[in-house]
């Protein structure tokens, strides 16, 4: 063990050491309960909630909070600095990021690992893999995305993904990831009308792996075809689409039109215009219909021009919006969740209750994840503490696994 990594296990020691409890200690949480704004009490024992009994008023003096389940993000490249993608990320560097979703009020969320080099995913899956078995996450990685290689070589339907990258599906060296991932890839993008695509979404079918269609100009047909074969869900529709499409042939329509596709949509208010996230919200409604971040490393980083690990350039601007000018596209979000399901409420004028179920319990019934995405007895207690003002979510405590991981007041 080296002095850094001496020291930092020390410091993570000292954050967490007022946070663990024993499995048989009891804490009560209060607040106003997301669905129906009454105010309720939690029971939480053993990092399952156990109770939920409503009362007549919150104790203290403290402000008014909303309580509902944590957020779940199906799609984050990194965040605090780290990318999923840096061939030097270590273990440490994903509990820095997953410190910094606990604060923007992520209790679950799914790494991400884009197109690359497959020696660079192999060694990054392998690393997320380590990351996600360590007690310090609590659980909070629940499997991995991949978004790619397997994609459009399109200009405008590949987005930021760099072409020497990209290629056709190959099964042997997908089963290569999934070893490395220690068997913990439960999503891939892909482009369904690139060779080879049905089948290999068949053996994704077989392996209880989702498959989401994105970064594609796929026909309807094509698509219809994708979803025969098991495809579920589409990836940030409306973006990894070239700024021109036939006006009546695009893969827009008849993904919105499918009642079988979920879909995930970026809320951030920089990667689809208000009228877009009213289409996708009104033709898909609450339940098909997922808010997700595909935030990167520059979320909280300081406006300004930066060079990625492969030397493209990147701008963050001071209003949050991240900018990869080679190709006039967006290069992901530099915003949380928190941001996207504010906007989504303000824009749409959904209910808290239906934002929640768009940012938290629809990704847990996508996933079959039975024990979290909605506060009832029995499931993991993952809370989070919340008030909103002018639709801005601040989050002010996160509860994973019944651990305290972040209070603004400590």
């Amino acid at each position: 063990m080296n002095n850094f990594t001496f020291i930092f296990l020390c410091l993570f020691t000292i954050v967490f050491s007022g946070t663990r409890h024993k499995e048989n200690n009891v804490r009560y949480v209060e607040g106003i309960f997301y669905q129906d704004d009454r105010p309720v009490k939690l029971e939480i024992t053993g990092g399952k909630i156990t109770s939920i009994t409503p009362i007549k008023k919150l104790s203290g003096s403290r402000r008014t909070l909303y309580i509902a389940p944590g957020f779940i993000d199906n799609q984050v490249n990194g965040y605090n600095g780290v990318a999923f993608d840096d061939t030097a990320i270590t273990v440490e560097d994903i509990h820095k990021a997953t410190t910094g979703l606990w604060k923007a009020g992520v209790t679950t969320y799914l790494p991400t690992v884009t197109t690359n080099d497959g020696r660079i995913i192999n060694k990054n899956l392998a690393t997320l893999a380590k990351a996600k078995a360590d007690d310090a996450s609590l659980g909070s990685i629940a499997g991995f995305h991949i978004e790619g290689p397997y994609i459009s070589p399109v200009d405008g339907y590949r987005g930021a993904h760099l072409l020497k990258f990209v290629r056709k599906p190959d099964w042997n060296e997908f089963m290569d990831f999934y070893q490395s991932s220690g068997n913990n890839i439960i999503q891939v993008t892909l482009a369904p009308e690139v060779e080879g695509a049905m089948d290999f979404i068949s053996k994704c079918k077989e392996k209880n792996i989702i498959v989401a269609l994105g970064h594609h100009n796929a026909s309807a047909q094509v698509i219809d075809e994708a979803i025969e074969h098991g495809a579920q869900t589409v990836t940030h529709i409306g973006n990894g689409i070239a700024n021109s499409i036939n006006r009546h042939v695009n893969p827009l329509w008849p993904q919105l039109a499918d009642d079988r596709l979920m879909i995930s949509m970026i809320g951030d208010g920089f990667h689809l215009l208000p009228e877009e996230l009213c289409v996708f919200y009104k033709a898909k409604g609450v339940d098909r219909t997922m808010i997700t971040s595909d935030v990167t490393s520059y979320a909280g980083m300081p406006a300004g021009e930066y060079i990625t690990t492969e030397g493209e350039k990147i701008l963050l601007t001071a209003d949050g919006e991240l900018k990869y000018p080679a190709q006039n596209v967006l290069y992901g979000s530099a915003a949380p969740i928190t941001k996207g399901i504010g906007n989504v409420m303000k824009v749409t004028g959904c209910s808290l209750s239906q934002a929640v179920r768009m940012g938290s319990t629809n990704a847990a019934r996508l996933y079959n994840f039975k024990d979290r995405g909605e506060l009832k007895p029995g499931m993991r207690a993952d809370i989070v503490l919340f008030d909103i003002e002018n639709f801005n979510i601040h989050v002010r405590k996160t509860i994973v696994n019944g651990h305290i991981v972040y209070d603004e007041r400590e």
